[in-house]
């Protein structure tokens, strides 16, 4: 499994149990169907292994599969298969374990489901999780995208995931692969009581539409918190006032969040970066060490979606001449169902409840509100894509975020979100200057922590940027750049030619050609250009950064995809190199080798469906104490890491039930599309606010 494909697995993890119109299926049904529990030897011949070693184990409670794990292969692994062709699961909700762990380290599991031709992306179910020393705990995975069945099909649109809807055909299960992600050392830990578990629940189908009511919840469902009332809007704002009166913030945080009780520093014009005792640490204005624990997207931007072509989904839209209307906007942002559909009809269920709850001041209430909410739950960062009206208040530091718009791409480049940038084009440093430019209140302005410059662009592999070079035209600056590299190394094409295994009749025919060389003849050209490449983007950004901004901390791209040559290259120009990181745990995160920079988490979240949303995220956790708990144990990993100066969640509100423009509608938030606070979650960062200057002076 590369990093591509455990970036977009499908993360559906447990239950959450809703009421209401649906039915429970069938009560004849098992409550769960057992597929292995280990009784004895015979069980293991069915089972493949892959780096590890097997045998079954007494226990107090039985017998279980006794797993040694070695670490010499990326993903270890065993592969269950039934004694049939098929396991039918299509009677229940998911598939479960118990696993334990023995040894004295924690480990990232990966659990596989596969339908025939499943390869872990599609006809697969993939759920990762992290089990720590000593703990006992089931694993499980959904078989559908949630815990329900329709009576009869009804497809629904515009979301990642909705009820009915299913990623594998749990009648037709092929195989069950356990794995471990990429292990350091060896690993210990028992499997037992394989199951089947939780029958589903059968909604009925010709009375499940609309689904989605007047404040944007899931209409067939109940759950600590929802919203049935404009009337309980405003109670929970007069709560939340004397509560947030209550907590005003961690005693140890000075005026930007930084730590006036810890080590004192020189004062500065603007955040900078310094290494004490081995740990890097970001140093505040003041002089006070300062380690940014952030939340990302505190905006009122982010609450819209789709209702064209959707209309029966929703129950008692407002008209557009009511107060309510002014909520309705059009969007050209959209991939899956809407990105044929633009310009589409949004509805914002978000803002509109914060206009129910605030009245017609609702957008500086949004900010004065967010500010203080993020000081009582122990943050003291407005990370990525929060709203200037927020963030310039000066109330709370934050990040800038430069964008490269409007510059040529590499012709050649394989696309993700976009493609790669032409650096060699001399509209790419204008690019990055307008980009700049548009920052303007953030330059000089010390509670601006820093600039980020791009989001998740992907780099391939070591020689990619070359290969894509080659396979443009003529044309495009990066070639014509290489291709003169090229000429000073080997002066006549006859020698490149000899080197590389072509047979290019001239330079211009080199030049004009698209055809790809034996990367490996090719190895060492394609390796220094794609430095010089990467080198060259960065080098670029940072040159106009300390021109626009001297002083200032340059941040990174935000790597989601990366390389060893990438990695270099920005450790050689950034201040701080960023990372988004979905997982469980980063003790093991550091920048390329033999390079020594700090580190910035610029996106990381949990989520689980037991508050009326339809996908957990990425990274599933099993409710919303687990999710605490998953909250609490990232940031010790991170606090504990002597590299990384802090960490951003993605994102402040959850996405909308029914999905934003590209279709996500995860439970991401530390605040619910009502606006009500995720008691749990708020809690674990209360906790870790209060105690992170002391674990990360204290942590080895």
């Amino acid at each position: 499994m590369s990093i591509v494909e455990y970036r977009y697995c499908i993360c559906i993890l447990l239950s959450f149990s809703f009421v209401g119109s649906s039915v429970s299926a069938d009560d004849a049904s098992d409550a769960k169907r057992v597929l292995f529990s280990f009784d004895d030897e015979s069980q293991l011949a069915g089972i493949e292994a892959r780096d590890m070693k097997l045998s079954i184990a007494e226990s107090g409670s039985g017998t279980k599969l006794q797993v040694q794990s070695g670490h010499e292969i990326d993903w270890p692994g065993i592969t269950l298969k039934p004694k049939g062709e098929f396991w039918d699961g299509s009677p229940y909700q998911r598939f479960a374990m118990d696993v334990s762990n023995t040894g004295d380290t924690g480990f990232e599991l990966g659990l596989r489901i596969d339908n025939p031709g499943g390869d872990g992306q599609t006809d697969s179910v993939t759920v990762m999780t992290f089990v720590k020393p000593g703990e006992s705990r089931t694993v499980s995975a959904s078989l559908s995208d949630t815990p329900w069945q329709f009576s009869k099909p009804l497809k629904l649109h515009g979301m990642h995931a909705a009820p009915g809807q299913q990623a594998i055909d749990p009648a037709k299960i092929k195989e069950v692969i356990l794995f471990l992600r990429t292990p350091n050392t060896d690993h210990q830990f028992t499997i037992d009581n394989v199951r089947f578990e939780k029958p589903v629940t059968v909604l009925d189908r010709d009375a499940f539409l609309p689904f989605i009511d007047e404040y944007g919840q899931y209409i067939h469902g109940e759950w600590p918190g929802k919203i049935h009332s404009d009337e309980q809007l405003i109670q929970n704002r007069e709560s939340e006032q004397k509560e947030l009166a209550e907590h005003p913030g961690p005693k140890s945080f000075n005026r930007f969040g930084g730590w006036q009780d810890g080590p004192k520093s020189e004062p500065g014009k603007f955040f900078r970066t310094e290494k004490h005792d081995g740990k890097w640490w970001l140093i505040d204005p003041d002089g006070c060490r300062f380690w940014s624990h952030g939340i990302d997207a505190v905006s009122i931007r982010f609450g819209g979606t789709g209702i064209d072509d959707r209309e029966d989904y929703f129950r008692n839209l407002p008209s557009k001449d009511v107060p309510l209307g002014q909520f309705y906007n059009t969007s050209t942002w959209a991939f899956g169902f809407y990105a044929d559909r633009v310009p589409f009809e949004m509805y914002n269920f978000y803002t509109a409840n914060l206009y129910r709850k605030y009245g017609g001041d609702w957008p500086a209430e949004f900010a004065d509100v967010a500010h203080k909410r993020l000081r009582s739950w122990g943050l003291n960062t407005l990370a990525s894509w929060s709203d200037p009206a927020v963030y310039l208040q000066h109330r709370t530091p934050y990040t800038a975020f430069v964008y490269v718009e409007d510059c040529p791409t590499l012709d050649g480049a394989q696309k993700m979100w976009t493609k790669f940038a032409d650096v060699f084009d001399p509209k790419f440093r204008e690019s990055v200057v307008a980009g700049i430019e548009k920052c303007g209140e953030s330059i000089g302005d010390p509670w601006c922590l820093g600039f980020y410059v791009d989001n998740e662009l992907f780099w391939g592999d070591n020689n990619s940027l070359a290969l894509w070079t080659l396979a443009c035209p003529a044309t495009q600056a990066a070639k014509q750049t290489f291709v003169a590299d090229l000429k000073a190394k080997y002066e006549t094409i006859e020698k490149l030619n000899e080197a590389w295994g072509t047979a290019h009749e001239n330079w211009e025919a080199f030049t004009e050609s698209t055809t790809l060389p034996d990367a490996a003849k090719a190895a060492d050209d394609l390796h220094a250009f794609s430095v010089k490449f990467a080198e060259t983007y960065f080098a670029t950004v940072k040159d106009e950064l300390d021109k626009a901004a001297p002083g200032q901390l340059y941040l990174g791209c935000r790597f989601i995809w990366f390389n060893d040559v990438s990695l270099r290259a920005a450790s050689d120009s950034c201040d701080v190199v960023s990372f988004n990181q979905y997982r469980y745990d980063v003790s093991d995160l550091h920048s390329s080798e033999g390079t020594d920079r700090p580190i910035m988490i610029g996106e990381f979240h949990f989520g689980a469906l037991d508050r009326g949303l339809f996908h957990p995220t990425k990274v599933p956790a099993r409710d919303q104490e687990h999710r605490a708990e998953c909250y609490k144990d990232f940031l010790h990993s991170a606090l504990a890491n002597p590299n990384i100066v802090g960490t951003h969640w993605f994102q402040y509100t959850s996405e909308p039930t029914a999905g934003r423009g590209d279709g996500e509608n995860y439970q991401v938030g530390f605040v619910d599309n009502c606006d009500t606070p995720y008691e749990e979650t708020i809690n674990a960062a209360r906790q870790i606010g209060r105690e992170m200057y002391e674990y990360r002076a204290a942590s080895e």
